[in-house]
């Protein structure tokens, strides 16, 4: 009971500790299964909700996607599109994620100030040919980082779907823009983003 009141309390993992983490974990078992890097989809969606899904806010990062229209959207709407957007994603990157074969990370050093509720991490990912620049936004959620945002050769994730649901919404309205996911996701083809 004494050694409990002597220890110090766990430090919160850091945000750039965390992706590290994230990041080599995930590596580390696109390379050790066949059935990923032949682009299984199903393997792929169980690794992405193991690994992925609890280190990010989902929620957040669909609304920030979908923009003001989000506060319009009823609680079943808003779950069919954090629903829909997943797949969407995971389709997306799904294609990404088999080509995987001999790339590591390499993290830039982090600029954060302790009392910063949100940073961001900035990664580059090395393999054959130029290094391709992966950076995440995160927030910090209670003692933990969550991840919001990606950003891809110099392009934010969230904000490129932003402009596209937008425009579906307006021509269709948010049911309409749910149905238009759907149906790109059982097209089963790789979807991508604008």
């Amino acid at each position: 009971m004494l050694a409990a009141w002597t220890l110090p309390a766990a430090a919160a993992e850091a945000p750039d500790a965390m992706v590290k983490r994230l990041s080599t974990e995930v590596l580390d078992t696109i390379k050790a299964d066949p059935a990923i890097q032949a682009g299984d989809v199903n393997k792929i969606v169980a690794l992405v909700d193991a690994k992925i899904m609890p280190n990010v806010n989902f929620t957040r990062m669909t609304a920030s996607a979908v923009g003001r229209y989000w506060r319009q959207a009823t609680p079943e709407q808003q779950e069919r599109l954090q629903t829909e957007f997943k797949s969407l994603l995971v389709r997306t990157y799904s294609g990404a994620l088999g080509e995987v074969k001999d790339q590591t990370l390499s993290f830039k050093p982090m600029r954060m100030r302790p009392e910063d509720t949100e940073v961001v991490v900035r990664s580059e990912v090395r393999g054959k040919g130029e290094p391709i620049q992966l950076d995440y936004r995160l927030e910090k959620s209670g003692d933990a980082w969550k991840i919001y945002d990606l950003n891809v050769l110099g392009v934010w994730l969230v904000e490129t779907y932003r402009t596209q649901f937008a425009q579906e919404i307006g021509a269709k309205g948010i049911d309409g823009l749910i149905a238009s996911l759907a149906q790109r996701n059982k097209g089963g083809a790789t979807a991508k983003a604008n």
